[in-house]
């Protein structure tokens, strides 16, 4: 468990707080890029560490960040006009480029030299692996744009389902990094299957496990953490373990163990204290990763029909998240359909903040607590003037991913080389991308 002071440590982003300071020295997803796909289209509003932004295309096709608020009366410029290069603000007709520059006062007299005087707050957008990035950090100061590990080339098909969740990041991470949860919470759709690794299907994840009390092994890294959840396989158990080694990368990303055919990975931007932007995303081949609509079906997150126009799920705490209680008496575990929402249904019912002063935690939850005293002890180091975690030299490597096998018992996981899911036609044995190092 936490103190409570340690949970306000960990989960308050707002403001100056310390975790928020680390937020904002990593670039982060603002949006996606769907969302202003189209130039002079509608700015989006977004919202990070809570501070308030706009989002949009202008008539060049460049993507813009900007402070919501008009820098002239605070008007919001998500209502503004896109238009000719820049959006125009409704109130009095002032014109913002992507840049911040003040294209126009429309409401100041011709001979002013106003305009010149002022700029309104930009930040740095990067666009990649269908996301607008940007970096809200000390701008004298910002870090060349390094592409994720979840979509390490422009080769790489992503889809990404985006979901608005009313609760604090930090209960959202630690279910991404939590591998005990899945053999319970998703036991009707992550279901054990005498495979020889996991496997994907149009319906189900297949698991050569039925262990739903895994052993867990962390080691730290500069970045954050690797951990293994070693459970026992389905078939000859006596001389293999089945490993699942999940990578959390500070401060929110959670590259997940793949299945035969596409990587999978999760990261987490903070809103405010107590709302998320919980993107889950489907990465690898584009011959053997679903497209972005399936994806998002298979998960129950489509946009008008689980999730509203603002990618708010529809299913919450007062509707009990669409549960059918009678699938359940049929089988199905949960009720609830797509595990993303069986996740999302266990963080909201935590409450806004979860209070971790009140936890019993268990050898199970070894990565959790990893996870907390890693994040606690960065945020202290960053109030002290110390770099952010995982920024600068202490990055993740390039070649550092996530991975499943069964192995001998004789195999320490942690001297496996692996390299992420890619082939064609099915995709590879999952063994076949593993050798033990020399």
């Amino acid at each position: 468990m936490l103190t409570k002071e340690e949970n306000e440590l960990l989960c308050r982003v707002e403001g100056d707080a310390p975790m928020g300071r680390i937020f904002r020295r990593h670039w982060q997803p603002v949006c996606l890029i769907e969302e202003v796909a189209e130039p002079d289209g509608a700015p989006v509003r977004a919202r990070m560490m809570g501070t308030d932004l706009v989002v949009f295309r202008d008539s060049d096709g460049r993507v813009g960040v900007l402070d919501e608020n008009c820098p002239h009366r605070r008007a919001s410029l998500v209502l503004g006009r896109n238009e000719e290069g820049g959006l125009r603000c409704l109130y009095h007709g002032w014109k913002m480029d992507v840049v911040g520059n003040v294209l126009e006062m429309a409401s100041e007299p011709s001979a002013s030299a106003m305009m010149e005087k002022v700029k309104h707050r930009a930040y740095p957008v990067q666009e990649w692996g269908g996301m607008v990035w940007t970096y809200l950090g000390p701008q004298d100061e910002v870090p060349p744009f390094q592409p994720p590990a979840w979509a390490p080339n422009e080769d790489v098909r992503v889809s990404i389902a985006k979901a608005v969740i009313p609760c604090n990041w930090a209960q959202i991470l630690e279910g991404a990094i939590d591998s005990a949860h899945s053999s319970s919470l998703h036991s009707s759709d992550m279901v054990p299957a005498r495979v020889q690794s996991a496997g994907a299907t149009d319906k189900l994840w297949l698991r050569p496990s039925t262990d739903k009390a895994p052993r867990l092994q962390v080691q730290r890294t500069s970045y954050g953490f690797r951990y293994a959840a070693l459970r026992r396989p389905m078939q000859n158990a006596q001389a293999n373990e089945y490993v699942r080694q999940t990578v959390f990368v500070a401060p929110a990303t959670a590259l997940i163990p793949p299945n035969n055919l596409y990587n999978v990975a999760n990261i987490n931007v903070p809103v405010d204290d107590t709302t998320t932007a919980f993107y889950f995303i489907a990465w690898g081949h584009p011959a053997q990763t679903p497209e972005t609509e399936s994806w998002r079906k298979f998960l129950g997150q489509q946009v008008g029909v689980d999730l509203d126009s603002q990618y708010r799920p529809l299913r919450n705490r007062d509707n009990n998240f669409w549960q059918d209680r009678e699938a359940m008496k049929a089988g199905n575990f949960t009720g609830i359909k797509g595990f993303p929402n069986q996740d999302i249904a266990m963080w909201v019912t935590m409450g806004p903040i979860a209070d971790r002063s009140m936890d019993v935690v268990g050898g199970s939850d070894l990565a959790i607590v990893e996870f907390r005293r890693q994040m606690v002890e960065a945020a202290r180091d960053v109030a002290a003037g110390k770099p952010a975690i995982g920024t600068g030299d202490a990055a993740i490597p390039r070649d550092v991913c996530s991975y499943q096998a069964i192995v001998p018992k004789t195999t320490d996981w942690r001297e496996f080389k692996t390299s992420f899911v890619w082939g064609e036609s099915g995709g590879p044995e999952m063994e076949s991308q593993y050798q033990i190092k020399q």
